[in-house]
């Protein structure tokens, strides 16, 4: 059995941060990774995705874009590119999946693809875009139907002829409704909670004025409900190299038809709630409260005068139900979000939701810790840019673990 001080379970950007952190303090420690490094990025996101960050925004411990479009945003393959780069001098293993993890008399015990491997502490790095989540009510859907998640889809040429449903939009559901319909195919978006942004105002982009403003690193105990703040959905951006903006109004403008909330699926027919305007006006309010804080220091700043986005209000009411066949349609996609599978996971440390309970990514379980998920220690913590400081914190958390075992590092 191989031993050693520490065990990263996954090579995305959170495992690749946490490596380079722990190798920084001098802790033995290996990278276990079921697939290739970065192999969500290279096999689970369509062909023309790119990164909703800007480059500038590419930023983990020890390394940071180094391109020459700092304003522009990276493709897939860049982003493997560049994660690879990182994993140079990681100890990563490819190919070996984890089983099952169970604790030890010295730690924890993983049984894996390729043996047994028994560590001090372990930090699950497996993400927050785990797998799709797609609703019971999916079941419900007549065999004829083709149904897809963001995770399987890869373009518009790829689905059968016909209509397409999308349901869910954020930023997946947004850009998938739009590259479909761009395609020459009728696009229905079903409209839930979302989170609307500007990809640009008052000259620049959203996201440099959140960054600069201390909104995408406001603190997890800052919160006043930090189980909503998790719950968010994803910004409603898109990453074009002409920085357009993409929200309910612009697809609309181009002649995608915007229907409420699924609520049901019987006898072929999709059943919707007749919520688009609750939905909406909530997503106008956050972004209202999101630009008033910007506004402030972009008058400080003498940056151009740009009003706010207005309310969308164009919408027609929602019909109560779709029939997929009179209506053509033959695609469902499930933008619905992600959710977490720890079912590897023998140690009892999640919540009744299946999540693992954690303060600022340590669990309760001595030794083990967590990384990349959503508003972990920050607002930002699974995003590209973000990970990297909750990975110089748990680093020490790490260390701190493995001295009290008698095993710190040389």
């Amino acid at each position: 059995m191989r031993t050693t001080d520490a065990v990263i379970i996954g090579a995305g950007q959170a495992g690749l941060a946490m490596s380079h952190c722990l190798a920084a303090r001098g802790i033995d420690h290996i990278v276990l990774e079921r697939g290739r490094i970065a192999e969500r990025w290279r096999s689970e996101r369509w062909d023309s995705l790119r990164l909703l960050t800007p480059n500038w925004m590419s930023r983990l411990p020890g390394w940071s874009y180094r391109g020459d479009d700092r304003d522009g945003f990276m493709t897939m393959p860049e982003v493997v590119g560049y994660l690879e780069g990182y994993a140079a001098a990681a100890p990563v293993i490819e190919g070996v999946a984890v089983r099952a993890l169970h604790r030890a008399p010295a730690g924890y015990r993983l049984e894996t693809s390729a043996g047994a491997v028994a560590a001090r502490a372990v930090v699950i790095a497996t993400g927050q875009c785990d797998v799709p989540h797609i609703p019971a009510m999916a079941a419900e859907l007549p065999s004829a139907i083709h149904q897809v998640t963001p995770s399987a889809y890869r373009n518009p040429s790829l689905l059968p002829d016909g209509g397409v449903l999308v349901v869910g939009a954020s930023a997946s559901g947004v850009q998938i409704a739009d590259e479909i319909h761009r395609s020459g195919r009728p696009v229905t978006l079903a409209v839930g909670r979302h989170t609307r942004l500007p990809r640009r105002w008052r000259g620049r982009d959203i996201l440099n004025w959140m960054d600069r403003a201390g909104v995408l690193t406001q603190p997890a105990e800052q919160v006043r409900d930090l189980a909503a703040a998790r719950a968010q959905p994803s910004l409603q951006l898109v990453g074009r190299p002409d920085h357009a903006s993409i929200d309910l109004g612009t697809l609309s403008a181009i002649g995608v038809r915007i229907v409420g909330r699924v609520a049901g699926i019987a006898a072929g027919r999709v059943l919707l709630r007749d919520d688009l305007a609750e939905t909406t006006a909530g997503a106008q309010r956050t972004l209202d409260r999101l630009l008033d804080r910007i506004g402030a220091m972009a008058d400080a700043e003498g940056a151009p005068d740009e009003a706010p986005p207005a309310p969308l209000t164009l919408f027609e009411r929602s019909p109560s139900a779709i029939d997929l066949a009179a209506e053509g349609i033959r695609t469902v996609v499930w933008a619905t979000g992600f959710r977490r599978d720890y079912a590897w996971l023998r140690v009892p440390v999640l919540d009744p939701t299946g999540e693992i309970h954690h303060a600022g990514g340590v669990t309760p379980a001595p030794g083990l810790f967590v990384i990349g998920l959503r508003f972990l220690r920050r607002r930002n913590s699974n995003f590209l840019d973000g990970v990297g400081a909750d990975a110089e914190a748990l680093a020490a958390e790490v260390l701190a673990h493995l001295a009290t075992c008698g095993r710190a590092a040389a």
